[in-house]
């Protein structure tokens, strides 16, 4: 029971880390264009992400942490020497390897996918615990597929949206265009922000479950809020301090990457500002159909990508995107390998 503890505290923990590492995901653009000030920005920003849980548990469920709790094949497990407990030190060095990496790229401003380093800390651990069968492959491909794809869509929606968006606003003096879509911003912006709350705080909230199913649920105590009849559901007050965690998180900012996101990729108009976010919030709102726990820091790169390729190709700065998209790729396998390293350290004390 212990365990699960430090596991549920290591998750909010990520989830805390997670708000202010991707917290210049839905305000780099609001505050590059000066719609918002940086704090008034991350206020905006932390609301919505506090709301997405509202909407999670009444309306659409938690839906991208059934997908994570599939990360790890609980059945190879417990058919290991030694057993379902070994879930416990796995769980725990994957989100210690994942803590540890989004605190580094952070530190390096480096705008990496939180999501990617979760699911890249958790096979390693797995892998260095019970060998390669103990990873579910087809979960963890699918997962891994959307570091394309999410972005792609992200880019033509991107692109869409902007053609779109130029071609009914034409005649419209640039002075009013500008003073529209500042107000359009927040709109976008907010729902950005709630999709980033449903995708990103879920996560934690797969790896609790997949926790909770490696231990017999009879014995927690009445106040920890799971009805033995209802099976290892993860209790309400853990689902509901993972959104807070992320929304503090936010609060606290992330302003080296806003810097990366908001300037160095493209320069980013009012008009622009509002196309990328509601093609990054309609990526996000697809991979939550999808059950996928997609990166958001990819979605709206790939989304401020094809807008600005709208005005020319050379408006991108693509040294800049080259090197964030290295990062992307290399999340998982790095991840993956301090996940291993990890396991070797926890497995000494449990």
């Amino acid at each position: 029971m212990v365990y699960l503890f430090i596991i549920i505290v290591l998750c909010i923990g990520f989830d805390f880390i997670n708000g202010f590492h991707d917290a210049a995901n839905s305000i780099a653009t609001v505050v590059s264009t000066k719609v918002l000030t940086p704090v008034q920005a991350v206020i905006w920003a932390a609301m919505f992400n506090f709301i997405a849980y509202f909407i999670a548990k009444y309306l659409i469920g938690f839906r991208v942490a059934e997908t994570v709790q599939k990360t790890v094949d609980t059945d190879v497990v417990a058919a290991s020497d030694m057993g379902i407990s070994l879930i416990m030190p796995i769980i725990i060095a994957g989100l210690v390897a994942a803590i540890s990496w989004s605190l580094f790229t952070w530190w390096k401003g480096i705008p990496s996918s939180s999501s990617h380093t979760l699911i890249g800390g958790l096979v390693g651990a797995a892998i260095a615990g019970c060998g390669w069968r103990a990873v579910m492959w087809s979960t963890v491909g699918k997962i891994a597929l959307f570091i394309v794809v999410a972005p792609l869509i992200g880019f033509i929606a991107g692109n869409i949206i902007m053609i779109i968006t130029t071609w009914i606003f034409r005649h419209a003096k640039p002075h009013k265009m500008d003073k529209w879509f500042r107000s359009l911003q927040l709109l976008s912006s907010a729902f950005l922000s709630l999709g980033h709350g449903l995708n990103d705080s879920t996560k934690e909230i797969g790896v609790m479950a997949c926790a909770m199913a490696a231990i017999d649920i009879s014995i927690l105590p009445e106040w920890f809020g799971v009805n033995e009849a209802t099976g290892a559901a993860v209790p309400e007050w853990a689902a509901f301090a993972c959104f807070t965690a992320i929304a503090v998180g936010t609060l606290s900012g992330g302003w080296r990457i806003i810097k990366t996101m908001g300037n160095k990729i493209t320069k980013i108009t009012p008009v622009e500002g509002f196309c990328s976010q509601t093609a990054g919030a309609i990526t996000i709102g697809i991979s939550q159909l999808l059950k996928v726990p997609v990166s958001t820091t990819h979605v709206i790169s790939g989304s401020i990508m094809g807008v600005g390729s709208v005005k020319r190709l050379s408006a991108v700065h693509w040294g800049v995107s080259l090197d964030m998209i290295t990062a992307w790729i290399v999340t998982i396998p790095i991840s993956a390998a301090i996940g291993a390293a990890c396991y070797g350290l926890v497995a000494l004390f449990m």
